[in-house]
């Protein structure tokens, strides 16, 4: 792994894990489901476009690898579907 690959996986990181932070605090705030929709939705995005792709590199199988952090990704996003639409 690249200084540059580490330092933008470093960045997706914080700023993934900052938006998973306010999302928590905003449902801890208001207690309102979707919130916690929208929590857990984002915390699926930031854990599968980073750290499940690198954890899943052992597997020395590019597309395998791909099909598993995007399945995390679409996972994601059907859950924060679901937490528009029940807004």
């Amino acid at each position: 792994m690249e200084i540059t690959d580490v330092i933008i996986t470093a960045a997706h990181l914080i700023a993934g894990f900052i938006l998973v932070f306010y999302a928590a605090k905003a449902y801890k705030k208001t207690k309102f489901p979707p919130m916690l929709y929208l929590l857990i939705g984002f915390a699926v995005l930031v854990l599968g476009g980073t750290i499940i792709e690198d954890f899943f590199g052992f597997l020395n199988n590019n597309p395998l690898e791909e099909m598993i952090a995007e399945s995390f990704e679409i996972v994601g996003f059907i859950i924060l579907i679901l937490a528009v639409k029940k807004s």
